[in-house]
């Protein structure tokens, strides 16, 4: 499994996040080191012929244009009229032979090892993570030279991969802009070949082409962070700022000049006054950690309350949970929701917030609660989305 730990070892840490992150790209080579297996040829076909996996969500793609559905697979219609493209193999494969990648959108949300690897993304960059997953057969660049508008860590799974990266040509350019950057010109300041195990971190903005140039087959992850730029900071104070009955109050739309400027001068001395706070950007991040929705489970066939059965195994599903504790109580944040427990059940909170399956056994075994205690506080979470019963009942 890849965890937080795993990824910070070897994207590098704090010095990582300090140094290259948003900055620069980096690439981060195996060496012939045997690397977690997250997702085979063999999971790949069973993952198309076991799912409805409709375009776009899978596509096939050649020189930056989307292959027609129909060029690979066939329109099912059932009794109830519910209709589906169903991949047809031969014709699938003569795309692909041709020159087309394939491309799998959300691998992470049907396929449990890439799940658990994004997750634990999600705890080192703190940020949602959304994992695609790129197959290519051919030297031709399935997406042309392109840009993407958030960063990127690639994993190569399988075969290797050609990356022409030509850095930015608009500095921060963003999915909502006022206008688009240009193309690039010139030679690609970096032409890489990534080999199975290599990771590469790629900034948005910077433009890059792929191929599948050296006659192997290619597969490999795209882990894509979620951008926390200053417009959703900003987006944040907005929504903050509804305390103040001047950003509440209706603008003046009618008034006088000499009104409309008194509100301009209120609103100014708000916002000036927000952005003066000297925590102001703490408590955003410590929002945006609150209400990550994480990767929600349900926990049948526990409807009300997990059972204090010592063999149950459960799991946050909430990768960056906040936990603050006082004198008096202790408190987990995570989907949105808050929830105060005793101070003796800190240890099992800060158990699971680490991320690592449990069992009620061995929470309480760790915090000297009793498993019934333990059901309890688990049995809260789950209500709230925040922790799920992976499995161990009787």
């Amino acid at each position: 499994m890849i965890d937080s730990a795993s990824w910070a070892e070897r994207l590098g840490g704090d010095t990582f996040l300090a140094q290259t992150c948003f900055q620069a790209h980096k690439v981060i080579r195996s060496n012939g080191n045997a690397q977690p297996s997250l997702l085979a040829w063999d999971d790949l076909n069973e993952i198309v012929a076991a799912h409805r996996l409709e375009p776009p969500r899978m596509r096939l793609s050649r020189a930056g244009q989307v292959v027609p559905a129909p060029a690979y697979s066939v329109l099912r219609t059932n009794r109830r009229g519910v209709s589906w493209h169903q991949p047809q193999p031969a014709e699938f494969h003569a795309r692909l032979a041709e020159g087309a990648s394939l491309v799998i959108d959300a691998i992470d949300q049907i396929h449990p090892p890439v799940r658990e690897a994004a997750v634990g993304l999600e705890r080192f960059f703190r940020t949602p993570v959304q994992v695609n997953a790129y197959a290519s057969w051919t030297a031709e660049e399935g997406f042309g030279t392109h840009w993407d508008d958030h960063d990127v860590v690639v994993l190569q799974l399988e075969g290797s991969k050609r990356w022409k990266i030509y850095g930015p040509t608009r500095q921060a350019p963003a999915w909502r802009d006022v206008e688009a950057p240009e193309a690039p010109a010139g030679d690609p300041l970096a032409d890489i070949v990534l080999m199975p195990g290599d990771l590469l971190y790629l900034p948005r903005g910077w433009w890059h082409a792929v191929s599948a140039d050296q006659g192997t087959a290619s597969l490999h992850l795209t882990f894509g962070l979620a951008t926390q730029t200053g417009s959703e900071f900003l987006g944040w104070l907005c929504d903050d700022l509804r305390a103040s009955v001047t950003v509440r109050a209706d603008v003046p739309r009618f008034g006088t000049p000499e009104l409309r400027a008194d509100y301009l001068a209120a609103v100014r001395k708000d916002v000036l006054a927000a952005l003066d706070e000297p925590a102001v950007l703490d408590r955003w991040e410590a929002s945006l950690d609150v209400t990550h929705p994480g990767r929600p489970r349900l926990s049948l066939p526990h409807l009300t309350a997990v059972p204090a059965e010592p063999g149950i195994t459960v799991q946050a599903t909430v990768p960056c949970a906040r936990i603050d504790q006082d004198d008096q109580a202790v408190t987990f944040a995570g989907a949105g929701n808050g929830w105060t427990f005793a101070l003796p059940v800190a240890p099992v909170l800060r158990l699971l917030a680490d991320g690592p399956p449990a069992t009620l056994a061995d929470l309480a075994a760790e915090s000297g609660l009793t498993v019934v205690q333990v059901a309890e506080v688990v049995s809260a979470l789950v209500a709230g989305q925040a922790v799920a019963v992976l499995g161990g009942s009787s």
